[in-house]
């Protein structure tokens, strides 16, 4: 995902932190599937989709062919919302209390993921 031109100016040191987040299922399937298309880890990609979208302006973390597959992906999962449907998500109730389960997909998992951690 990262162009020559860009890696060759060097790497940043950073300091990653492990998190605990709560995603739509469907979407964390296709998030899940299109790292692995890109062959990076779910933390990778989301880091790259965060900063791309901080940079406002359009800037889009998927070239085009990324798009039509993640299109292809969101028909597979049944990921059939839009941009603006999770203003009108509800949680079932007691949602917000359960216990973190991982999520799988068809596709092998990508090495160096860490799996996430049960509280």
């Amino acid at each position: 995902m990262m162009p020559d031109a860009i890696e060759a100016q060097g790497k940043i040191p950073v300091d990653r932190v492990q998190v605990g987040v709560r995603l739509e299922k469907r979407m964390v399937k296709v998030l899940k599937a299109i790292a692995e298309y890109h062959d990076t880890t779910l933390g990778e990609l989301l880091e790259d989709i965060v900063l791309h979208s901080f940079e406002g302006g359009g800037a889009n973390a998927f070239m085009p062919e990324s798009i039509e597959r993640i299109a292809q992906l969101k028909k597979i999962y049944g990921m059939d919302y839009d941009v603006h449907s999770n203003y009108r998500w509800a949680d079932p109730p007691g949602a917000s209390n359960a216990v973190v389960t991982a999520i799988t997909t068809s596709a092998p998992t990508t090495a160096g993921s860490v799996p996430p951690t049960k509280s």
